[in-house]
């Protein structure tokens, strides 16, 4: 079979749908590929990058009439009547939108899959554009608000004084959130997002932004495993959330979109005070706007000085790595219809993922599909009787007291043994112990205010510093007194342990983001 990639008919579009590297692996599949002429020129793909690929350059025609047809947005009606019946279509057509657009390809007797339309289950990850489209997004919107915001994102210090990091407040910690966090901590700004979401404080963090806490504005799971909506006191508690950050924010990054609409989460009344500079970019404008001042497509700078991005081609500002990415995405789809890797395209309709992308089939309109099945949250177990509770609470508070009570006598011991060695050592062990009980109580502090996610590069890194404590164990091992000779080797091997095995955990690290050089 034959895959065709069109030229994008859309006004402005810079993505395609393939790039060389999977024109490669379509052809690895079985599939003959032609790739419409300066199809790619807008993503920095020559037509002599696509031949040497193994694809062949042809014009629209041979493009549109290929066996499968695959290009990012859904064309005109004019190019749809281009494609063969029997053939397969392969586009993002925001099918819950296009009525139009479904009944048209049904008409003809194509197979539609729609790429905006595959089902949020772990299997099809690979395959889901939306979190492709989303991620590029989050990070192009960090680029836009540093191309707005009228100062650095990092401090700086310098001979001429100092300047502070700007702060970025994001709201929404979904895949354009967490891409957006952890672009603009890269840059070196103090990044807070709030999502009412409770459980996405951990991604947060690991991204390298400041969860904001507001646990009267986040909602709850429901049995069925969606979350509930928020009611109308969670709602306003999340809106004086949005206002009270961005008033001290310097950029605000809104992500939020359901179902293709944007609820308001920034009013006028926030944009009015916010600080003059200050930037606000929409990820939600395609949809009308987080922000009630929002013009999609449109740059808006307010009387106060507020400057309001509502550009909705974020994606498209960066074709190649975009058209990349997509063409990743259909490569991976392409997999998931050819099992046999013959270069022929089956369609199963009894797998969840292929029925839900199909939007039509043999003539007939198959959208929408039928609900995918989730797994719901467990029933909650039947909790214990009041007088269980109460023989629970205090078996524990006996429990607590036990521990409570060798912890005393242990402390106490160990108070005892510290006097009396103290009262019978010289002056140079009494300082040596001194600065031995310093040491063990700056470090227990300074490690345990390390975030859980820099633990391992610490250790990897700073375990050099057991070096100093093996060249003093070396130093001592030749003693002439066999306890001091001893515990020198025992302290030399220790070190050696640390040493060794910090360097490693870092080379393993390492190894992860190495490339394969194959």
């Amino acid at each position: 079979m034959k895959i065709g990639v069109p030229a994008e008919t859309r006004a402005g579009e810079r993505l395609v749908a393939a790039s060389p590297a999977s024109v490669g692996q379509l052809i690895k599949l079985g599939y003959d590929v032609v790739v419409e002429e300066g199809a790619g020129v807008q993503s920095s793909f020559l037509d002599e990058m696509y031949a040497a690929a193994g694809a062949t350059i042809g014009d629209a025609t041979a493009a549109w009439g290929a066996d499968v047809v695959t290009c990012v947005n859904a064309p005109d009606e004019e190019r749809l009547w281009a494609l063969r019946e029997g053939s397969i279509f392969v586009s993002m057509m925001a099918p819950q939108a296009n009525p139009e657009l479904l009944a048209t390809l049904s008409k003809q007797g194509v197979t539609a899959l729609a790429l905006d339309a595959v089902p949020r289950i772990s299997r099809a990850q690979a395959i889901d554009v939306l979190s492709t489209l989303s991620n590029v997004a989050g990070y192009r919107a960090v680029i836009e608000s540093a191309e707005q915001y009228g100062g650095m994102f990092t401090g700086q210090v310098t001979a001429a004084g100092k300047t502070a990091p700007a702060t970025v407040f994001i709201i929404g910690a979904g895949v354009a959130g967490l891409a957006a966090i952890g672009a603009a901590s890269s840059l070196g700004a103090q990044v807070r997002a709030f999502d009412v979401r409770p459980e996405v404080a951990e991604q947060i963090e690991s991204m390298g932004g400041t969860f904001v806490v507001a646990p009267e504005a986040q909602q709850e799971i429901s049995a069925d495993g969606y979350a509930k909506p928020l009611t109308q006191e969670q709602q306003a508690a999340a809106m004086h959330v949005y206002a009270a950050e961005a008033a001290k924010a310097d950029v605000v990054i809104t992500t939020a979109l359901v179902r293709g609409a944007a609820p308001t989460t920034i009013t006028a009344e926030v944009v009015a005070g916010m600080r003059p500079g200050s930037v606000i970019v929409d990820l939600a404008a395609s949809g009308g706007g987080n922000c009630e001042l929002t013009v999609p497509g449109e740059l808006v700078v307010t009387d106060n000085g507020v400057a309001i991005v509502g550009y909705t081609d974020l994606t498209s500002r960066m074709p190649r790595h975009t058209s990349q990415l997509l063409g990743t995405n259909i490569v991976h789809l392409m997999e998931l219809l050819t099992p046999g890797k013959d270069g022929a395209a089956v369609l199963d309709l009894e797998d969840q993922v292929q029925r839900g992308m199909t939007v039509a089939h043999a003539g007939d309109v198959m959208w929408p599909p039928p609900a995918v099945a989730v797994s719901a949250a467990p029933p909650a177990p039947q909790g214990p009787s009041d007088e269980e509770r109460a023989e629970q609470a205090r078996a524990a508070k006996e429990q607590a007291e036990r521990k409570a009570r060798r912890r005393n006598l242990f402390y106490g011991a160990g108070a005892v043994a510290a006097l009396l060695l103290l009262s019978f050592a010289d002056s140079a062990t009494v300082q040596h112990l001194t600065v031995f009980a310093l040491a063990v109580i700056v470090g227990f502090y300074v490690i345990s205010n390390v975030k859980h996610s820099l633990h391992t590069p610490l250790m990897s890194q700073t375990n050099a510093i057991s070096g100093i404590i093996l060249v003093g164990a070396l130093l001592q091992i030749g003693s002439d007194d066999a306890l001091v000779s001893t515990l020198a080797f025992i302290a030399a091997a220790v070190a050696s342990i640390n040493i060794f095995g910090g360097f490693l955990v870092t080379y393993r690290m390492l190894g992860m983001f190495r490339k394969d050089p194959s």
